[in-house]
């Protein structure tokens, strides 16, 4: 006898495939989740997001402590310090995590099957083979794709996870390296490059970009590099490459088409994640992937093929965990006949180098873009007296606003507690806030939030300033106006 259909299947257990999971099982329906691996959870919690962060931790308390403990204690990295020495609490994070995904999985009634699934109809037909070869049918009226992505491999880059790792391998290496060269400039890049730099490693960025993380705004990152350098790290910029290979002996060699070569005793490829839809059969269901390797969505994550949805990395960016968990949420609703209530697109972007950086809504070269001019406030946080408390002076806070700098457009951090802080400007956009509200209402002193308070006093004191300006005559208006950034 045929089983009944599922009503939803979700190939995935990420945060985009386990929030759909939940979803439908809250719905009423009989949801299965498919994973390929022995635990769920996927590449976010066992080789991702929660590991690199739980390094960064530890890296970032070595760092914390030298600095608040004024001098007096040194840390220093013995020579060959074991890197697993490191991920004690790494381990303990994970197993943690993925015991509450998978609990939350269990207490929802949601089965779960562990192997490869792939279509084997258009009609919602799915074949699961497991580890142990034994192969399962199941029938679904819905499925929803969340299998993630895998490290890009460029052509020319000999990756063999022991020299020359990937991001998926970067944390297998048996010893902290005694020199790091980093290959790209984006978010995975920078991550581990500030990780390592604060660990006592000699890191060495290299990237075709002028600077590192590019959409961000240019202080921010310009904050970043001063920081890899102050580790002593460096970023090689509009570089390309002409040949890496391992010299047999103990180094990489990197070499670059203006003849620069960079030796390095590791090096990490990171350029990028490509979605991991290989294996699925997704043409059998009738869908295809874009000319970059992306499913297409519409704003329900639904593809062209009806009874198919695709949420996080397989959609390509922002692919962060939030907008990820929010994606698989938005699909199982739509999927089973819900309303689907509608998104903000006030996301968030949090970046997890040393420091961290976060931005939301508009940046300042976009606000002036959109309104013709902006203005903008800014805090740092070696003014604030947490800052000084907690010896993260190397803060900035910047608070966007349109021409006529009232309304709040947008508002870039970069600074310990970051991503945290980020939230409250988050708030205010959501609201309507004008700047003034900082100003009229009370923070806790000492905190880092008092940034928001700062930084609006700077935009109303440029506010008053412009609005002189424009009061008096052509000749002398010029001579009083103050310059975009404070000196």
């Amino acid at each position: 006898m045929t089983p009944p259909p599922f009503d939803l299947v979700v190939l995935g257990s990420g945060p985009a495939g386990q929030k759909a999971a939940v979803q439908g099982a809250k719905a009423g329906g009989r949801v299965l989740v498919v994973e390929s691996e022995r635990r769920v959870g996927g590449a976010c919690v066992h080789r991702g997001t929660i590991p690199s962060k739980a390094l960064r931790e530890t890296a970032l308390s070595l760092t914390t402590f030298r600095r608040r403990s004024g001098g007096v204690f040194d840390v220093s990295m013995p020579e060959d310090l074991k890197l697993s020495s490191l991920m004690l609490r790494m381990d303990a994070v994970i197993r943690a995590h993925e015991r509450y995904m998978s609990d939350q999985l269990d207490r929802n009634g949601i089965e779960v099957w562990h192997g490869k699934g792939r279509f084997i109809s258009p009609c919602c037909e799915l074949e699961v083979r497991g580890s142990d070869g034994r192969r399962r049918r199941a029938n679904a009226r819905n499925v929803i794709i969340a299998t993630g992505s895998v490290p890009r491999m460029p052509p020319g880059i000999p990756v063999d996870h022991e020299h020359i790792l990937d991001s998926d391998s970067i944390l297998s290496l048996g010893y902290l390296p005694r020199s790091l060269a980093v290959l790209g400039g984006g978010v995975i890049a920078s991550e581990y490059a500030s990780i390592f730099a604060a660990l006592g490693v000699r890191v060495t960025m290299i990237d075709q970009g002028a600077r590192p993380l590019s959409f961000l705004d240019a202080e921010l990152t310009d904050r970043f590099v001063l920081g890899l350098e102050t580790s002593g790290g460096r970023f090689i910029g509009t570089s390309k490459i002409e040949r890496v290979a391992w010299d047999e002996v103990g180094e990489v060699a990197i070499e670059l088409t203006d003849g620069q070569t960079i030796r390095a005793e590791k090096m990490l490829c990171a350029q990028g994640r490509v979605a991991n839809v290989d294996g699925l059969d997704i043409e059998v269901a009738g869908l295809q992937k874009t000319a970059r390797g992306l499913l297409e969505v519409d704003a329900n994550c639904q593809t062209a093929v009806p009874h198919i949805y695709a949420v996080g990395d397989v959609i390509g960016p922002p692919s962060l965990a939030s907008t990820s968990m929010e994606q698989g949420r938005r699909a199982a609703r739509h999927a089973l006949g819900l309303e689907v209530t509608g998104t903000s697109e006030m996301i968030p972007l949090g970046i997890y180098t040393i420091p961290e950086m976060s931005s939301i809504g508009l940046s300042e070269k976009a606000a002036a873009e959109r309104y013709g001019a902006a203005v903008v406030g800014r805090a740092r946080f070696d003014e604030l007296a947490r800052g000084q408390i907690s010896a993260i002076e190397d803060g900035l806070l910047k608070l966007v606003t349109d021409a006529e700098g009232r309304r709040i457009v947008g508002v870039q951090i970069v600074g310990e507690g970051a991503t945290e802080l980020i939230h409250v400007g988050q708030m205010a956009l959501l609201a309507g806030f004008e700047v003034d509200a900082f100003v009229d209402n009370i923070f806790n002193f000492p905190t880092l939030a008092e940034a928001y308070r700062v930084a609006a006093l700077d935009v109303i004191k440029r506010r008053a300033s412009r609005a002189r300006a424009r009061s008096q005559p052509p000749d002398s208006a010029s001579a009083s106006a103050l310059p975009s950034v404070p000196t």
